[in-house]
């Protein structure tokens, strides 16, 4: 059965970081697409990254470029996104979701992705 297990949200003051973990079993990178959404309160979810099921391409919501990172370490079977110069508007549950139907470049679309994660809260507060 495949899981997904966020890890790694907290209380950061405006310009910190933190370091998601997505870890997910019964299923491997290189069977589908994996994404980081996040909701905020009052708003829809949105993508915020995702990465190839064969790790060549990534993408990154606009409100996130040059702050966000994806990466993946198959050997321990978790994806990781890296937040930097975190915002107040960054404030939200973050999901991780897999996506075995996705092929080629990952996308954005929540109904693409099959398997979600129960979400870990990031808060922005100074």
């Amino acid at each position: 059965q495949l899981q997904l297990v966020e890890s790694g949200g907290g209380l950061v003051q405006p310009g910190g970081s933190l370091r998601l973990s997505c870890a997910h079993s019964g299923f491997t990178l290189a069977n589908g697409a994996i994404g980081w959404f996040r909701q905020a309160p009052g708003k829809e979810r949105e993508g915020v990254s995702c990465l190839s099921r064969d790790g060549d391409s990534t993408r990154y919501a606009d409100s996130v470029k040059g702050r966000f990172t994806i990466s993946r370490d198959s050997a321990k079977n978790t994806v990781y996104l890296q937040i930097n110069s975190l915002k107040l508007d960054d404030t939200a549950v973050y999901y991780c979701a897999a996506g075995p139907r996705i092929y080629g470049l990952c996308t954005f679309g929540s109904d693409d992705y099959d398997y979600w994660g129960q979400g870990t809260q990031v808060s922005v507060s100074s």
